[in-house]
């Protein structure tokens, strides 16, 4: 049962995932690709920026991968009003692992991809003393990141059209609710808290702010 879903999966979501594998390949390769052992300081100090500003690609890729991938998977339920998934043989929160897992197992190919285009950026990149490179944590991390956009994302599409729109409610909400409180006057900021608990650390979502940095000191 779980290959046919992965393949199913697979016929839905393929250009997704094939788009999102060469993408990940290419990044770590171009973000290396002014290096050279003859900098001296400035110029070190200067490619340390560019390999950060390549850096903000990484979680972007992450989440929308994890996002695209999530939305994908359960449209064609949506549309056929999980009919096809009411006439199977097994529970529902046995197709709903399935799909997870099938899901997870189409991510492998981009964090494989980053992976593979971090280590070979790594070996042919030229670095000065004093750099160094982490191909391994940077694909560790954009594992974690992908996986955690995937899992949300799974969740809220595995519900009806009425569950995503209360979500997507009640953040509307809140913002409109800022916009107001602003606009009074005030200088009560109620989006700062929330933002805070949701993107710091230990938050969920703290996997994607910080420095995602290929070469680092």
């Amino acid at each position: 049962m779980f290959r046919a879903i992965l393949y199913q999966q697979w016929k839905w979501t393929r250009l997704i995932v094939a788009l999102g594998t060469v993408a990940a390949f290419a990044i770590p390769l171009f973000s290396l690709r002014s290096s050279s052992t003859a900098m001296d300081h400035k110029m070190a100090a200067q490619f340390l920026a560019d390999v950060q500003s390549w850096g903000v690609l990484y979680p972007t890729l992450a989440g929308a991968l994890g996002v695209l991938l999530a939305i994908a998977l359960w449209a064609p339920d949506h549309r056929g009003r999980h009919v096809y998934s009411l006439t199977l043989p097994l529970p529902r929160w046995r197709y709903v692992c399935l799909r997870y897992l099938a899901g997870l197992t189409l991510l492998a190919a981009p964090v494989l991809a980053v992976a593979l285009g971090a280590g070979l950026a790594s070996l042919t990149a030229s670095l000065p003393t004093g750099l160094h490179a982490y191909p391994v944590g940077l694909a560790i991390r954009f594992a974690l990141a992908a996986v955690v956009a995937f899992t949300l994302f799974f969740a809220v599409s595995s519900g009806t059209a009425r569950t995503a729109g209360a979500i997507l409610g009640a953040i509307a909400a809140l913002v409109v609710l800022q916009v107001l409180i602003s606009a009074s006057g005030s200088e009560t900021n109620i989006l700062m808290p929330v933002l805070n608990a949701l993107l710091v650390a230990p938050g969920p979502f703290a996997i994607f702010t910080g420095r995602w940095m290929l070469v680092d000191v």
